[in-house]
């Protein structure tokens, strides 16, 4: 359990005044980064909200718009009249770091993105070669929730993540089956993100379909070939949204 009187420290060596016409954003990011260098458990309370603005060189509205942000993320919670405290401990954080990485197209959640594409052709590659029928029908209604006419763009990201961590169970590779859960947070920000552009959906519904086409028919190098085309187009999508 937490030490209610203990409280977060952060070091004017490593936090940096930022400009004054630096955005929320960019001081809810050095605020995150900072969180997760250290192993702070959660309900730790963080500096005052004059501390914090003082030492980072900005107004206190920017501070709060950064503070709520990252209230809203669910890193911190903000209590009226008692201060900010950690939601979660500091090595949880990796997700909500990647997912406001990815709003702000940071460099390392660039490579992540790549990389993720290699594990996705391998996971269909392997899933085409090792599926059996009973893995075949729960990677169809995994599609066929895509499918779903009323569908709300939050239903259709959980299915759309399923297709994809049900395609590395199937490829029954435990390790590939583990990095692709672990970039789940990833996945659901950058789905969110590219869906709500108008005719996403529709497109990668084909693009899923092709996918689950040549799982079923078992052909390896096709299901490769027809996720690679899902995952370049997708790219596509996304970078068009940064």
């Amino acid at each position: 359990m937490a030490d209610p009187t203990a409280r977060i420290e952060f070091p004017n060596s490593r936090l940096r005044p930022i400009e004054r016409t630096s955005t929320a954003s960019v001081v809810a990011r050095q605020l995150l980064d900072e969180l997760a260098k250290d192993d702070f458990v959660s309900g730790t309370r963080l500096p005052s909200e004059r501390d914090m603005a003082d030492t980072l060189g900005v107004g206190r509205s920017t501070l709060r718009e950064a503070m709520a942000a990252l209230d809203l993320l669910g890193i911190i919670e903000v209590r009226p009249g008692s201060g900010s405290y950690l939601k979660a401990d500091s090595s949880q954080l990796l997700p909500q770091a990647l997912k406001w990485g990815l709003m702000l197209a940071q460099p390392e959640v660039q490579d992540l993105v790549e990389m993720r594409e290699h594990l996705e052709l391998l996971a269909a590659h392997l899933a085409a070669a090792r599926a059996s029928d009973e893995d075949v029908e729960r990677l169809r209604s995994h599609l066929e929730q895509m499918r779903a006419p009323d569908a709300s763009v939050e239903e259709f990201v959980e299915a759309d993540i399923a297709f994809h961590l049900e395609t590395a169970i199937i490829a029954k590779n435990t390790v590939l089956e583990a990095l692709l859960e672990s970039i789940r947070s990833l996945l659901r920000a950058w789905f969110d993100r590219t869906l709500r552009v108008e005719g996403t959906m529709k497109a990668t519904i084909k693009e899923h379909e092709a996918v689950f086409d040549a799982i079923e028919r078992r052909a390896p190098a096709d299901a490769e070939k027809r996720m690679r085309q899902l995952m370049q187009r997708a790219d596509r999508r996304l970078k068009q949204t940064l």
